[in-house]
């Protein structure tokens, strides 16, 4: 079985990493033909970090896991610190396939968004 697991930084701030579950769950209600396995998980300051998170997925019968990096930028985060961890769970699940999706901001439907939401932006009343 196939499985998204949506990795954010993770915040002290519980409402942000509140955010980041009910993404998981609108994707899990969208991708849900694709991946039959949606979950979220953090790269710190939160409950559930990645390991644990490709733990989860593996317990509900995941044997192929591909991580969504839910990051705008290219920084030391998504660069080493995400495929290091990636590569310590392959090590001690190698039968089961990990792989790393491109970081949000890199991919070709963000002008689109950024667009959309700037022709979508609402006065701000001081």
């Amino acid at each position: 079985m196939k499985a998204l697991l949506l990795v954010a930084h993770g915040s002290r701030r519980k409402q942000s990493n509140d955010e980041v579950e009910t993404l998981a769950e609108k994707l899990k209600n969208n991708c849900g033909e694709q991946y039959g396995i949606v979950k979220s998980a953090f790269l710190e300051l939160a409950d559930v970090l990645i390991p644990d998170g490709i733990e989860q997925c593996i317990e509900d019968g995941a044997t192929s896991i591909t991580i969504l990096p839910y990051f705008l930028n290219s920084g030391r985060h998504v660069v080493t610190d995400i495929p290091n961890i990636i590569n310590t769970c392959t090590i001690q699940h190698p039968n089961i396939n990990i792989s790393l999706a491109p970081h949000l901001g890199a991919s070709d439907l963000m002008i689109d968004l950024l667009i959309t939401s700037a022709v979508n932006a609402k006065s701000v009343e001081a």
